[in-house]
């Protein structure tokens, strides 16, 4: 898993790696830590850092780079726009934002009325819904309904309503108003909803705890509660979406979804296969009109290269089946995942997958950042989502070979 091309290349760059790790505690900004890998080049499921090294990449930006690194349709469609057209401001409009928005329309058979608002990331998206959730029922309705475990986002309406108290403490007093009810007991739910409930906020699959579906009938419950109060239905698929579950949104799937219709759909991610971009989808008129003209905006949304990415995204999957790519890709993998000792339960659905780590045989659970650490110096980039637990949202793209060398890998990996 490791490429070099020479002794004095391979030093050159470990060199230029410290200059760029010395530069980077010098000139910016310390909130994430300081970074694990000096990455120069990506090229389908790989990456590769300043020594030459390959690396496996199975998180893909954090399940951002769908089409994997520098897919050629990606490429072209982001070169073509930007010796085009790159930036119009939000006073205008351009064909790449009508495409990509028309494009979302199709693959949700949204009805008419329905809308789309392009932001620059999935908080963003998740502020949209939350201004118009305050709108919601005439305005006037003071709470909003988000689950334990959830994670919104880190802006201060998205934070008020991402569940962990360590990411909220220290910005008290947050956005008032959001209550959290128990992961998955929809009888806690029809408790905390009333006619006061301007919405509830879901991701169909939470992220943040390790890759957890909601129990069968959740979200069912969760738009019959909504209903009967007039309260607005919020899926957050901004992980979730653009094909990562196997479906174009995992609500879709009817095993997790089983029909339902929210209110507002969030996306992000996958979207932009690496370019920056968030939507807010309204499912209706009635919905669209929660925002009015002014009372919302953004300088970048919209943005005529990343919605020329977007859309290259969206038809690249649908041209390449990428759709039962994914499933078919789950359908093989879990199976050898389960058949290594020290794993349990596989989570998740398509290519977003959540791995447990049992015990061992003196009863400790495996450190997942142990675990992590060891897989990234074996060429591996996986994510340590939870305590005992680990997150794979590799490239829509990647194939059964690409994914054997870390299967054969992952009992030492996990043993150290």
């Amino acid at each position: 898993m490791t490429e070099t091309t020479d002794q004095t290349s391979a030093g050159q760059g470990s060199d230029q790696a410290q200059t760029w790790r010395d530069d980077f505690s010098r000139v910016l900004s310390p909130v994430f830590g300081s970074p694990q890998l000096d990455i120069v080049r990506g090229e389908g499921s790989y990456v590769w850092d300043a020594s030459g090294k390959q690396y496996l990449d199975l998180l893909a930006g954090i399940a951002v780079n769908a089409l994997g690194h520098c897919h050629p349709a990606w490429v072209n469609a982001i070169t073509e726009q930007a010796s085009t057209l790159g930036h119009i401001s939000n006073f205008f409009t351009s064909p790449p934002q009508i495409a990509l928005a028309n494009k979302i329309h199709e693959i949700l058979n949204l009805p008419t009325g329905s809308a789309v608002f392009f932001s620059n990331s999935g908080t963003e998206a998740n502020e949209a819904a939350f201004k118009m959730a305050r709108r919601a029922g005439g305005g006037g309705r003071p709470f909003i309904i988000a689950v334990e475990g959830a994670f919104h986002g880190r802006t201060m309406g998205s934070l008020a309503l991402t569940a962990k108290e360590a990411y909220r403490e220290p910005f008290a007093p947050g956005v008032p108003g959001v209550v959290h009810v128990p992961y998955g007991d929809v009888e806690a739910l029809a408790a905390a909803i009333n006619d006061n409930t301007a919405a509830v906020f879901i991701e169909p699959i939470q992220g943040e705890v390790g890759v957890r579906k909601h129990p069968e009938g959740y979200l069912k419950a969760a738009r019959e509660l909504t209903t009967k109060v007039g309260a607005l239905l919020v899926l957050d698929e901004v992980q979730s979406g653009i094909a990562r579950t196997g479906y174009w949104f995992a609500h879709q799937d009817w095993s997790i979804g089983e029909g339902v219709v929210p209110d507002i759909i969030t996306s992000a991610k996958g979207l932009g296969g690496g370019m920056p971009i968030g939507a807010t989808i309204t499912v209706g008129d009635a919905n669209t009109k929660l925002l009015e003209a002014g009372q919302h905006g953004t300088t970048f949304g919209g943005n005529p290269i990343a919605c020329a990415a977007g859309l290259a995204v969206l038809e690249t999957i649908e041209k390449d089946g990428l759709l039962d790519h994914a499933l078919d890709i789950n359908d093989w993998l879990t199976p050898q995942l389960t058949a290594i000792d020290g794993i349990g339960e596989i989570t998740g659905q398509g290519l977003l997958i959540g791995i447990e780590l049992l015990p061992d045989a003196a009863g400790e659970i495996p450190d997942s950042k142990a675990v992590a650490a060891r897989a990234l110096e074996a060429g591996f980039i996986i994510n340590p989502v939870a305590p005992g637990r680990l997150r794979l949202a590799p490239p829509l793209t990647i194939t059964a070979d690409e994914l054997t060398p870390f299967i054969d890998a992952l009992p030492g990996l996990i043993t150290g």
